[in-house]
């Protein structure tokens, strides 16, 4: 989870009071899914005492920062709803003294960017140092390293207006990058470097370099001027980008490949520094090509979408009869601009009494109506909720697809297949990329804290074809399974997604073909007492004709098969491997 350093006094300053006791500001952090991790020393003076917070959460990222975690605490005690006026909205743009021309070249490297000035206060030590803290919070967490989200920060008047984002070709450019003494060679000597140069040499280069080095064109930030303001993501210039304590007016930039993240990014930023008492000036963004929200955009940019909740989902969820002002003075704690309203549910037809939730400039995670009740609750308080024992009294007992799973389990062990345990988290690149797969039914989490974990599996073979990729050194044949759940996108239900049990095979040597696999088949369905028929299957992830659909009751419960060449390849698989998936839920009720 996130932890953040801050500023005692700075914090304190912002949240528009001082916690005397470790007590009182732990309890205080509730409202914020967070917790205290680390006390500041007393003994140092108060301007340089340092607290450490831990977010138990990882769906706000506007919390990672000094003053987004003051705003939540300074709010929810009492404070005026804080008043963000430079906000643009679709269909009505703020006017815009400064320009970013974002040329079509780097539609295909780096294609999003937003920005905006700050100005009328003078960066101090403990302000430069969360700058630099939540620069760092919101790329690496919140950007995936630097990958879907980078931020930097300018001396504005030195900056020669408009600016251009272009991709030019990384041996065609040459400046000064930050903290240059830190490259290899001999500095004294030289200090400018090409972009590959900066990659090879800089350290921040050599950290991040995972991100460009492969493509033909790499991303640039210069003004008019033809002066270097950044290499993105990477580093900025020593020269406009190195801010410094007293800097006045700052021009803050994020770039990035996930247009709503770079967007709410900015929002956060801006927000934040807004809270601290700067003026924040809007940044006009011309695009050379379409985007969801035009060709030209004025930024920070608010884009978010209310979100309904019935009264009777927060009376089911709270188990409290709340009324609509009730839930309305929560979520105004919250942040939240709310208002009691009739309505529908997302997948309902009929129109029940609840509330209309906007969430505030800073926030994106509002994506259900749950959220709104999950922001009632907190709102209200959680130590407001009276305990109540327990009405009925009911005994355990294993589900029934726990114990269909068991008996499935029982039946691969006996057959000579060792049980694996996986994650239900994965990357695009093995979850659809080596699977030969298109990625239409995959569910991608909106938040991901790395590319790692970006995409909840729908198949558990990409997670068998992974163990099998790193296997090649144990004696064959390898026989292995698990038995786990998969999701995928499911129009017909209430979410649009569907959770299933479900029970993956492979098997991978030279013994390996089509009948083995179908051998194994008839031997599971004989032992659970299953009647199937089979029809060939045209699926992607085997080799045509080799493939088959296992049915029962008109429905198709699974596929089995043999893997195909180009799979085998994408995953360095050396021996043919056979492979099935089969739907457990199907097949649970006889």
């Amino acid at each position: 989870m996130p932890k953040i350093e801050v500023n005692e006094e700075l914090f304190f300053s912002l949240a528009g009071r001082r916690w005397k006791t470790r007590e009182e500001l732990e309890a205080v952090l509730t409202c914020a899914k967070a917790e205290l991790d680390e006390d500041s020393d007393k003994s140092l003076p108060e301007q340089e005492r340092t607290l450490k917070i831990e977010l138990n959460d990882t769906n706000r990222p506007d919390l990672w920062g000094t003053a987004g975690c003051a705003r939540q605490l300074r709010v929810y005690h009492g404070g005026k709803m804080p008043f963000y006026p430079f906000f643009s909205v679709p269909g009505e743009m703020k006017d815009a003294k400064k320009r970013v021309i974002v040329e079509d070249s780097v539609k295909a490297v780096r294609p999003w960017l937003a920005g905006f000035i700050a100005r009328g206060k003078s960066v101090t030590d403990a302000g430069l140092r969360d700058m630099i803290q939540t620069q760092e919070k919101l790329a690496w967490n919140y950007g995936r390293k630097r990958r879907a989200i980078s931020m930097g920060v300018y001396r504005t008047a030195l900056v020669k207006w408009p600016v251009h984002y272009r991709a030019v070709d990384p041996d065609s450019v040459s400046f000064v990058p930050l903290q240059w003494e830190l490259c290899d060679g001999h500095p004294s000597q030289r200090t400018s470097f090409t972009l590959r140069e900066i990659l090879q040499k800089h350290p921040k280069g050599r950290e991040y370099g995972f991100i460009q080095e492969h493509e033909p064109l790499h991303p640039l930030l210069a003004d008019s001027g033809d002066e270097v303001l950044s290499y993105p993501p990477i580093i900025n210039s020593s020269h406009l980008g190195a801010v410094q304590v007293g800097d006045s007016d700052l021009f803050i930039e994020l770039t990035g490949t996930d247009m709503a993240a770079v967007t709410h990014a900015a929002s956060i930023a801006a927000c934040d520094l807004a809270d601290q008492g700067w003026t924040i000036e809007p940044v006009e963004v011309c695009y050379g090509y379409d985007t969801p929200f035009g060709r030209t955009l004025t930024t920070p940019f608010y884009f978010q979408q209310p979100v309904f909740c019935s009264l009777d989902r927060i009376r089911k969820f709270l188990g409290e009869p709340l009324d609509g002002k009730t839930c309305v003075a929560a979520l105004e704690r919250m942040g939240c601009r709310a208002e009691k309203q009739k309505s529908f549910e997302a997948g309902t037809t009929e129109m029940v009494p609840g509330i209309r939730a906007w969430p505030p400039e800073y926030r994106n995670d509002y994506l259900h109506a749950a959220d709104v009740m999950e922001d009632v609750m907190l709102g209200r308080g959680l130590d407001t909720f009276l305990p109540e024992r327990p009405r009925d009294f009911t005994i355990g007992r294993l589900s029934a697809v726990t114990l269909f799973s068991r008996k499935v389990k029982e039946i691969l062990v006996g057959a000579g297949f060792q049980e694996m345990i996986y994650n239900y988290l994965g990357s695009r690149k093995d979850l659809v990329t080596r699977m030969r797969g298109t990625g239409e039914k995959i569910i991608s989490i909106a938040n991901p804290m790395t590319e790692n974990y970006e995409y909840v599996r729908d198949s558990p073979l990409a997670s068998l074809a992974a163990s099998e990729a790193v296997s090649a050194n144990a004696a064959y044949p390898h026989k292995i399974f698990e038995v786990g759940k998969v999701a995928y996108k499911d129009a017909s239900r209430n979410y649009g997604t569907a959770t299933r049990q479900y029970a993956g095979i492979l098997h991978a040597g030279a013994d390996a073909n089509f009948n083995t696999i179908a051998a194994l088949i008839q031997t599971l369905f004989y032992y659970i007492s299953r009647e199937y028929s089979v029809r060939e299957a045209d699926d992607p992830r085997f080799i045509p004709g080799r493939a088959a659909h296992i049915v029962r009751n008109d429905a198709v419960t699974g596929v089995f098969g043999e893997f195909h060449p180009e799979l085998l390849e994408n995953w360095d698989i050396k021996v043919p491997c056979t492979a099935a998936e089969i739907d457990l839920d199907l097949l649970i009720h006889g």
